[in-house]
């Protein structure tokens, strides 16, 4: 007995099930807004302001002291349309849905997962916290412990939001250096069977091809680069010299240290004790010796902002982490709130021979598929159609594992 014809409504929504199944660092972050963007329509270019809550300095004594309420937000923006065009017959329209899924669907919205994670993956360049040597692949605890540190000393939820995404061969290494060891016993076997950390170390251990590798700049060849002049707080940019003149270049996503200058714990602003690590913003080359560079944080030593303790000094160095020119694939240990990923449904247009969307409220997805005819080939053209967007919302809450 023939198969019944399939449907456009049954190839979507089996295209939305292999995409979800198919998201591995995005299945670790906020996505909380897709319904705000659902209920206001959305298209490309759509923004939404998401509200960050305010801090406070608080008062000791009876003397009442108010202070502002501050509010700041981050732009949440549907920047990327990404889809499929595949085209079948209606002899593939008669396979099983299996079948028709390994055939067709698998590869194409794998494709789509894939471009989606490895945008989120992206977001590095946002993230100033780093453990781990450049162009070393880590094979001790004691780095994603300091990954944890690093988290908690930016007060970072400890309630099981927290993940980490490795290359394979970050995973391979510390699988193989840690085997079972701290792992409760009725998980060690997933450890052997399968080559995966599972939980651990306050962290879900998960492992995406899609972890991006850094080119860090050429910042160092006999140049000793040093803070120039005095530094007011609140600044979003260093101005330094001892470059050399016309060929160092430091890269967005470069991280760097200052000298005595420590990171402070946002609720107490007490020093931690240890240098803040800043990012570089944009791409910036050396003039005469010479670079203004873009930074995150901004350097604030007061209000309930504050993210270090002391202002650089005129001369201050600069260290970079790891040595120049080095490519240094770039693991994420973040949790959930660090980062969000909104999607939203696509119009569905008249005029084609069928048109179906499908969407899952829970996991924030929506594909959107569709069909038409053409007579003289006997084919069915297609197109396969996500809208999203990411955003850092809180990168203290994320920390690179640098590898």
């Amino acid at each position: 007995m023939a198969n019944t014809l399939l449907t456009i409504s049954m190839i979507t929504r089996e295209a939305l099930m292999v995409l979800e199944n198919n998201l591995t660092f995005t299945k670790g972050v906020n996505r909380q807004y897709d319904s705000k963007f659902g209920v206001e329509g959305a298209k490309i270019g759509t923004v939404l302001n998401v509200r960050k809550p305010p801090r406070y300095v608080g008062r000791t004594g009876t003397a009442i002291g108010i202070e502002d309420a501050t509010e700041t937000q981050v732009a949440v923006t549907l920047d990327t349309q990404f889809g499929v065009d595949i085209q079948f017959t209606s002899e593939d329209l008669a396979l099983k849905i299996d079948d028709f899924s390994k055939r067709f669907i698998t590869p194409a919205v794998a494709t789509i997962a894939n471009k989606i994670d490895n945008d989120g993956l992206g977001l590095y360049t946002s993230i100033y916290n780093a453990v781990g040597v450049p162009g070393t692949t880590p094979n001790a605890l004691l780095t994603y412990l300091s990954a944890g540190v690093k988290l908690d000393d930016n007060a970072a939820p400890m309630d099981g939001g927290r993940t980490v995404c490795l290359t394979p061969l970050m995973q391979a290494t510390i699988v193989d250096a840690l085997k079972g060891l701290f792992q409760q016993s009725s998980a060690i076997a997933s450890q052997y069977q399968r080559g995966q950390m599972g939980t651990a170390v306050g962290f879900e251990w998960y492992m995406d091809q899609n972890v991006n590798t850094h080119t860090s700049g050429v910042f160092t060849t006999s140049a000793t680069p040093l803070v120039n002049g005095s530094t007011s707080t609140g600044a979003t940019t260093v101005v330094t010299d001892g470059w050399n003149s016309g060929s160092s270049t430091v890269v967005k996503g470069d991280v760097f240290t200052l000298a005595a200058v420590n990171h402070v714990n946002p609720q107490s602003r007490q020093s931690t004790g240890t240098l803040q690590q800043f990012v570089v913003t944009a791409n910036t080359t050396s003039s005469g010796g010479a670079m203004t560079i873009p930074i995150d944080p901004a350097i604030k030593t007061t209000t309930a902002f504050q993210t270090v303790d002391a202002l650089p000094a005129d001369n201050a160095a600069l260290v970079f982490l790891g040595p120049e020119s080095t490519q240094s694939p770039t693991g994420v240990a973040h949790h959930k709130d660090a980062f969000t990923l909104a999607m939203a449904d696509l119009p569905l247009p008249k005029g084609t021979d069928m048109a179906a969307r499908v969407s899952d409220d829970q996991l924030g997805m929506s594909i959107r598929l569709i069909r038409d005819y053409d007579i003289t080939t006997d084919k069915f053209p297609c197109r396969l159609d996500v809208l999203y967007g990411w955003a850092v919302l809180r990168p203290e809450l994320a920390c690179r594992i640098q590898g």
